[in-house]
């Protein structure tokens, strides 16, 4: 008599291989990039860009006496339009990890992305520009840009760590004082209104003055905003008729801009807390 174990298979029978996970599966939840992660890397490699034609474009050609006027608008141009480029990802991202989903690394990823586009890359713009301005002082502007790209190292420390009420942000937003402060260098000033700009945006992106999210409404004015302002750094760069007066113009705006916001920003402040006081007051009568 043959005893069978009641554990062992029958004789001829074969299991069922078990179904294989897939690659996706077997990689931890942490190493997955999602859409909204890959347009972040979008964002860093836009920076990484601009840092390079500044390099190629501008500050080479002027170190060896080998650049054109012409190559180094362009050049200039170029990175200015890959860090507004750099913007529009930044804008995207995060209204696709809305949408859809971030993988766990998107806020590192996203952190780590604007630091290269707006805070490394525009602080290389200021200091290649203090090299090769004609009344710049090379030393000024390398202290300009380390308070630059420190602003913008504290802002997304503390953006990081610190919870703000729905919709707002604590400080100027790295993208837009990047822009900022690339169009006070473009603006072309004497050095010394400059310099005392660019530390005074510096400043702003630090501050605890409150600025709307841009969703909604204000998320396609800023897009239409970055596309106008692609248009004109194009203009100028092939000398178009006016190109010039275009830039400056938008340059301008962009600056008012940055200086209108917080002070609309601190009067609606203000203005609750009046109301509140008043209210409080009125509630213990």
């Amino acid at each position: 008599m043959t005893v069978t174990d009641p554990e062992t298979p029958a004789a001829g029978w074969v299991p069922e291989p078990a179904e294989e996970e897939s690659a996706e599966d077997d990689m931890p939840l942490s190493l997955r990039l999602s859409i909204a992660d890959t347009l972040t890397l979008g964002n860093a490699t836009c920076g990484f860009m601009a840092v390079y034609f500044t390099t190629t474009g501008i500050l080479i050609p002027h170190l060896t006496g080998s650049g054109e006027s012409g190559m180094a608008r362009n050049s200039a141009a170029t990175a200015v339009i890959l860090m507004l480029l750099a913007a529009v990802f930044d804008l995207f991202d995060g209204i696709v990890a809305r949408k859809l989903r971030s993988s766990p690394m998107g806020a590192e990823l996203d952190n780590l992305s604007d630091l290269i586009s707006f805070g490394l890359a525009p602080a290389y713009f200021v200091l290649v520009y203090g090299m090769v301005a004609v009344d710049a002082h090379q030393k000024m502007s390398a202290l300009a840009a380390i308070v630059v790209l420190l602003a913008v190292v504290l802002r997304l420390a503390r953006f990081s760590c610190v919870t703000m009420k729905d919709g707002m942000f604590q400080g100027m937003p790295s993208p837009f004082g990047a822009l900022t402060v690339v169009s006070i260098v473009l603006l072309e000033l004497p050095f010394i209104p400059t310099l005392l700009a660019i530390i005074g945006v510096a400043w702003l992106m630090v501050s605890r003055v409150e600025y709307p999210k841009p969703r909604g409404v204000l998320a396609v004015a800023m897009l239409c905003w970055i596309i106008g302002a692609m248009g004109l750094l194009a203009a100028w760069a092939f000398d178009a008729p006016g190109g010039q007066l275009l830039l400056q113009t938008g340059c301008a705006l962009q600056i008012a801009m940055a200086a209108t916001i917080p002070l609309f920003a601190t009067t609606r402040k203000a203005n609750t807390f009046r109301h509140n006081r008043r209210e409080a007051r009125a509630s213990l009568r």
